[in-house]
């Protein structure tokens, strides 16, 4: 399966986006989807995944009362609502899918897209 990452930007402290995350596969609704970031200089971290039917999702602590995973099987997206954005969330934002269940740990997808930037400015 591709994964297409969009919605990244530039935005101020305070601010909000959604990132999207287009799949090609028409059996998106067997995948569970994750979403990972990664600052310059600091290994890639879980930011939120999100079960096949959309039913159970799991959020980092850095982000969790702030943002909120959701999906669309009929379009085969995935989305990440981000509010309250805080400079420490400036990365390279990555969706992933596995068939295997979703899970907070990178090395449990098997497909990823290309990344998105986020720059957060105070």
């Amino acid at each position: 399966v591709q994964l297409q990452a969009s919605g990244g930007g530039l935005v101020q402290a305070g601010g909000s986006l959604r990132l999207s995350c287009a799949a090609s596969k028409r059996t998106f609704n067997n995948y569970a989807m994750g979403w990972f970031r990664q600052a310059p200089g600091k290994e890639r971290e879980f930011v939120a995944a999100i079960n096949w039917s959309g039913s159970t999702t799991y959020y980092a602590d850095s982000v969790k009362v702030r943002s909120t995973i959701s999906r669309d099987n009929a379009k085969n997206t995935v989305y990440l609502q981000m509010n309250s954005l805080k400079p420490e969330d400036t990365a390279v934002y990555y969706c992933a899918a596995t068939y295997r269940g979703a899970t907070m740990k990178d090395y449990g997808y098997d497909y990823w897209g290309q990344g998105t930037q986020v720059t957060v400015s105070s």
